[in-house]
């Protein structure tokens, strides 16, 4: 069957394009025409956009939202196959057709005993997102390898798995407290009681045991980048906090930098060459919860090129829009942020992050409330529609 989206505004790569329709024939797009030619099409299946904006899919690289999912509660731990599909269904409610999974491969979380980090789980939930890929299921699961690099013990199986494709996207992590992420030791203090009931002495032996862990070595991290790179996959560096550091990373084939910590950090990220990643909830908060770059700050000056969801998948939605009424930026350049700049940087642009013929029909109906709240009222994945949402006034 085909199906002709029309009377709606399409996001294409280049702008957004009015007064025209897309035809979708099985799984892909086949064109994009004037609205006046849709008689060419009489046995079409017409959907009315409604005069809302007719997006490509969402592409979300990194989001560790699985987790909770899995493991709701510090004591519990649910079937992660359940998980997947009942997650699926709040993602595909976002706009999210494509989910990078940000699975934490820890040697020891000390802000949380979520049992989810245990290697033994964290190896189950890469294997059921691995045979997600052949069975039925509502969006596209993909798994975002985030290493922690004193985790020597699984580096092996970390190599196992990009050599079996279970991997499609890799990060090197150092939470170590002092730099990065907590290169302020009173944000790290301050996030580490927030999660535990501790004393300041049991937080200073935290500290110092962190500070003097164990951790790959560089040419370690870089034969591992190696084995990825040869599979296609991309590398990313996360929460980049020196202009150094980005020399170092672009040194073992990082093309990706997330979450850096300054603008400094990220202007020569850009600089570089490296696409650049900031969390959407960064820009509803109205900046970093840690107190690291502002997203939208960061925006503002040409250093981001990616939003993702980080822990809170509605975001990417509210952020685009924010962005474009509250800050005045070009509302085309932040839907590009969630669909086609992704694709780039993990490689999947050839099928899909824009509505262009012979690409996958991911496709979205965003339609706007009478005060602007943006809504979803359609996804559609693989040239099939997945949900549609109709809104009511009693």
């Amino acid at each position: 069957m085909v199906l002709i989206i029309h009377n709606g505004n399409i996001v294409t790569e280049n702008e957004i394009l009015e007064g025209h329709a897309v035809v979708v024939s099985g799984e892909t797009i086949q064109e994009i025409i004037p609205e006046d030619r849709l008689s060419d099409y009489p046995t079409a299946k017409l959907i009315d956009a409604n005069g809302g904006y007719i997006s490509p899919g969402f592409i979300d690289i990194h989001s560790d939202y699985i987790e909770g999912i899995v493991s709701p509660r510090p004591t519990s731990m649910m079937d992660v196959n359940i998980s997947l599909r009942e997650a699926e269904k709040i993602l595909i409610s976002h706009g999210i057709t494509t989910m990078f999974h940000s699975l934490s491969f820890y040697r020891e979380d000390v802000f949380t005993h979520k049992p989810m980090r245990y290697p033994k789980n964290v190896q189950r939930l890469v294997d059921a997102i691995d045979a997600t890929h052949n069975e039925l299921r509502l969006i596209r699961h993909r798994l975002h390898a985030r290493f922690e690099i004193d985790n020597i013990d699984e580096v092996e199986r970390l190599v196992e798995n990009i050599e079996n494709d279970k991997v499609h996207l890799l990060s090197f992590m150092d939470h170590t407290p002092g730099q990065g992420q907590y290169r302020d030791l009173e944000v790290y203090r301050e996030t580490l009681k927030g999660y535990r009931d501790i004393s300041d002495s049991d937080v200073q032996t935290i500290i110092a045991e962190r500070q003097n862990s164990t951790f790959m070595t560089i040419e370690k991290i870089k034969e591992v980048a190696e084995i990825a790179l040869a599979k296609g996959i991309a590398v990313a560096s996360h929460d980049d906090d020196d202009v150094a550091k980005i020399d170092l990373v672009k040194s073992f084939g990082t093309t990706i930098s997330e979450f850096p910590i300054t603008l400094e950090v990220a202007k020569k990220a850009k600089e570089m060459g490296l696409q650049t990643v900031a969390g959407a909830p960064n820009v509803l908060l109205g900046g970093s919860h840690s107190g690291n770059l502002s997203a939208a700050e960061a925006i503002n000056h040409g250093c981001i090129d990616i939003l993702c969801s980080d822990y809170y998948p509605a975001a990417l939605l509210h952020a685009i829009f924010e962005l474009h009424e509250k800050h005045h930026y070009d509302l085309h350049e932040m839907f590009r942020m969630v669909t086609i700049n992704p694709a780039r940087a993990v490689r999947m642009d050839d099928e899909l992050g824009s509505i262009k013929p012979g690409k996958k029909a991911d496709l979205l109906i965003i339609e706007r409330m009478d005060d602007g709240y943006p809504m979803l009222t359609m996804t559609m994945v693989n040239g099939a529609v997945i949900t549609t949402t109709n809104y009511r006034l009693n």
